[in-house]
């Protein structure tokens, strides 16, 4: 081999070959720390533009819903009171996930969700594994001119894309809408030569 030539090893994984799983939370405030809980998740297994797996759960809080999160999802106390726990379902989230080496984590605005989740790891003693995170906010603003959009939210974002799927604070139907997005960001990606996951956390930074 060459001294310039370079292994796909060192180029890292393509994107059209790696597994990305795209989740959304609905929750009941801000912020863990102020009490905040989880009332929904929703998450889609995708890879090469085929969807291997999705999943769906609401989440009992174990407090009441304030009124303007109901107001702003349209989940109430009666739609969460027979679900199970969050206890309960983030063994099976993590499974569903998979592992940190087979699996990059995608959430638009990937801080809020992560909070959440990894809050729900601690009080639970699970490990949050090290996964890959592409925060689908921070990655639109690498490819997306200012000039060309008016802001980075999802709604807007599907506007701009002219997506299938429409946002409505409603985990599953935001994470495929997430996931359009997501692929038309990364059809965007080729124009800057950026093909794998190396070449994309290089260019993050």
């Amino acid at each position: 081999m060459n001294s310039w030539q370079v292994t796909i090893e060192e180029l890292g994984r393509p994107l059209v070959r790696t597994t990305f799983v795209v989740l959304d939370l609905e929750t009941s405030g801000g912020a863990p720390h102020l009490g905040a809980h989880i009332t929904e998740i929703g998450a889609v297994k995708v890879c090469g533009g085929e969807v291997l797996g999705k999943f769906q759960t609401f989440i009992n809080p174990g407090t009441p819903i304030p009124s303007f999160i109901t107001a702003l999802t349209g989940i109430t106390d009666e739609m969460v009171s027979s679900s199970p726990r969050i206890a309960d379902v983030f063994p099976i989230l993590l499974e569903f996930i998979g592992s940190e080496r087979e699996t990059v984590f995608v959430a638009h605005n990937a801080p809020f969700d992560l909070s959440f989740l990894k809050a729900a790891a601690t009080q639970l003693s699970h490990i949050w594994p090290k996964y890959e995170v592409i925060d689908t906010v921070k990655l639109a603003r690498r490819v997306i001119e200012r000039s060309e959009i008016e802001n980075y939210k999802l709604g807007t974002l599907s506007q701009f894309f002219n997506t299938k799927a429409l946002p409505n604070h409603r985990a599953l139907d935001d994470v495929k809408t997430t996931v359009e997005v997501l692929h038309r960001l990364i059809e965007r990606l080729s124009g800057y030569e950026v093909f794998t996951m190396a070449q994309l956390k290089k260019f993050m930074r």
